[in-house]
């Protein structure tokens, strides 16, 4: 409501009262955001710190329930705000069509963060069924099943059993298990994300693509130019550039780059973890930036076309991605760098024979994304002219989601 009422007054009002109004914006959502998601955690970290110099003090915690996809609705109210400051749109005053911008129930818990500009005005304008874009809906829905019922929870079982007791196994295990969560946590978010983005079309709306193969990604940059890409370019539009973003000293670039990830390690939860993920990513990144623009070999790397070089740079980036998400997983950085040593000590390479199964199944997935990485989504197969062989694929990934989900007698039932 607040968002509602400041962007009304933002069209209407001096240069000085804007700025007023839209830190009143800034002020309650992120003071929102700070109580419910973040006080507890700085509380306590505030404490630890003064315990380094032997003066405990006490505090008192808050015992608050988290609103369900706070983080996500929080980010496309501000956007929406700060699009209006920034003239780059309207408001406007159908508080129906506000509210149901800010709580469409396909993609409120985990996204995508949808802009005002695109979302907003489809609320405004009537639509009809449409037959073509309600079957592409089901598709993507079906392949968002699929990673998330097949992919991610199969992996999840693996990764928890290890991460519980990480001491108790090898080095070539846990580092299974870092690639099995990397294909977890990809599951879970573009699975996500494809139901929410088929739902919102089965219903005639367009939500913008959030997952676009990442890991078919030659660098980190183009990693995050595919990962959770309504996050990046929300940091990317509303952080990074209003803090000058390229155009600056190459010091300031670096902060700016280490500011934008250590706020997007925050975004994703209260612990220290995470924003050391998101430092190693920004480290990283700020690398690889300079490797490209500063070096001959960065350049000559960009104009090669080989498939081999390719594969060597998407297997360098999914290593690196893979080692980073074990910060992602882990419940202390202790227990990260301690799943990380006991991979990197390891002499003897061997894959635990109850998983070669299910890596192997990975890897085939992998290279359906390769086939399908100019395609809009996993299932998009319209370029396979036999329509007997596109429903047989259809069927065979409805009864693989089915076989995982435990529910075969369903599956019978709809089809007998």
């Amino acid at each position: 409501m607040i968002d509602f009422l400041v962007s009304s007054q933002l069209q209407t009002t001096t240069r000085v009262r804007k700025k007023i109004l839209l830190g009143i914006s800034l002020f309650f959502n992120l003071g929102v955001l700070f109580v419910f998601k973040y006080f507890n955690f700085f509380i306590e970290t505030f404490t630890e710190a003064f315990l380094l110099f032997g003066k405990p003090i006490s505090y008192g915690s808050l015992q608050l329930v988290l609103p369900v996809g706070i983080s996500f609705y929080t980010f496309q109210t501000l956007s929406y705000t700060i699009d209006v400051y920034r003239e780059r749109m309207r408001a406007t005053n159908d508080i129906v069509s506000f509210f149901a911008f800010v709580s469409f129930f396909p993609q409120l818990v985990a996204g995508p963060i949808e802009r005002a500009s695109n979302l907003l005005p489809q609320f405004q304008k009537s639509r009809v069924f449409n037959y073509s874009k309600s079957i592409d809906g089901l598709r993507l829905i079906l392949g968002g099943l699929f990673k998330k019922m097949v992919i991610a929870d199969n992996c999840a079982v693996i990764v928890n059993r290890l991460f519980e007791d990480y001491t108790e196994y090898s080095g070539s295990t846990l580092l299974c298990g870092a690639i099995f969560f990397g294909f977890q946590i990809y599951g879970d978010f573009s699975g996500y994300s494809d139901i929410a983005i088929g739902s919102a079309r089965l219903l005639g709306f367009d939500l913008k693509k959030n997952f676009n193969f990442p890991y078919l990604s030659k660098n980190l940059i183009e990693f995050w130019r595919r990962w959770h890409i309504s996050l990046s370019t929300w940091f990317r539009d509303y952080v990074y550039i209003a803090l000058g973003g390229n155009r600056v000293s190459k010091f300031r670039l670096v902060f700016n780059i280490l500011v934008v990830f250590l706020l997007s390690g925050l975004w994703h939860g209260a612990n220290l973890t995470f924003i050391f993920w998101g430092l190693i990513h920004g480290i990283i990144l700020i690398f690889t930036v300079f490797i490209n623009n500063e070096t001959k070999f960065g350049v000559f790397l960009q104009n090669q076309n080989s498939i081999v070089v390719d594969f060597l740079r998407m297997s360098i980036t999914f290593f690196i991605v893979t080692i980073a998400w074990v910060f992602f997983r882990a419940d202390s950085i202790t227990e990260a760098f301690g799943y990380l040593d006991r991979i990197f000590s390891s002499t003897l390479f061997s894959i635990p024979q109850g998983n070669k199964l299910f890596l192997i199944l990975l890897i085939v997935y992998l290279g359906i994304e390769w086939f399908q990485k100019k395609r809009e989504h996993l299932l998009d197969i319209h370029y396979i002219s036999s329509k007997s062989i596109r429903y047989l694929i259809y069927y065979v990934t409805v009864f693989v989601v089915f076989y995982y989900a435990g529910d075969l007698q369903t599956f019978i039932y709809f089809q007998f």
